[in-house]
């Protein structure tokens, strides 16, 4: 079914809206895989905080216009399955390389993250930054191991002290 003037316009303001709230985005080619995987694909996007959609290259530019992904204008090219991140920048990335790993035909185009358009090294390393409840725990983590080999050293100390 052709979409009219107004259904356009509707799909790139919605895209537009999406794209400036956005922290991260991440492109892929879906061509080969099934449409029953992508369904799946968007279940799982939904739940971290990522929106996900395949529209076309001439509706998706005009949607990244004026926003912090137009660099990604000048390089879109062939079908795309276009990802946002909306609350931690690394989920679509790792979102993406996680479905890569059971799906081969599915390909990684490009990423950008603060301004800059990543590489697949980067897109993995964006992946792997730890999220805000993670960094928490680790956090947490440390300074117990901190506190208790204070306290261990302390417990040596006076154990060689009182010999």
């Amino acid at each position: 079914m052709a979409l009219n003037r107004n259904k356009k316009k509707d799909i790139i303001k919605k895209i537009n809206t999406i794209a400036i709230k956005a922290l991260s985005v991440i492109t892929a080619n879906p061509s080969k895989i099934e449409v029953n995987k992508i369904n799946i694909l968007r279940k799982k996007a939904k739940k971290i905080h990522v929106k996900i959609y395949i529209i076309r290259n001439t509706l998706l530019k005009k949607s990244l216009k004026k926003t912090h992904f137009s660099k990604l204008i000048k390089i879109l090219k062939g079908p795309n399955l276009i990802a946002f991140s909306l609350q931690h920048p690394g989920s679509a990335s790792r979102l993406f390389i996680k479905f890569n790993k059971k799906n081969i035909n599915f390909k990684i185009k490009n990423a950008i993250y603060e301004n800059k358009i990543l590489d697949l090294k980067e897109i993995n390393d964006l992946a792997t930054l730890p999220t805000y409840i993670e960094s928490i725990l680790k956090f947490t983590l440390l300074l117990k191991e901190i506190s208790l080999g204070k306290l261990l050293r302390l417990l040596h100390h006076i154990a060689h002290k009182s010999i």
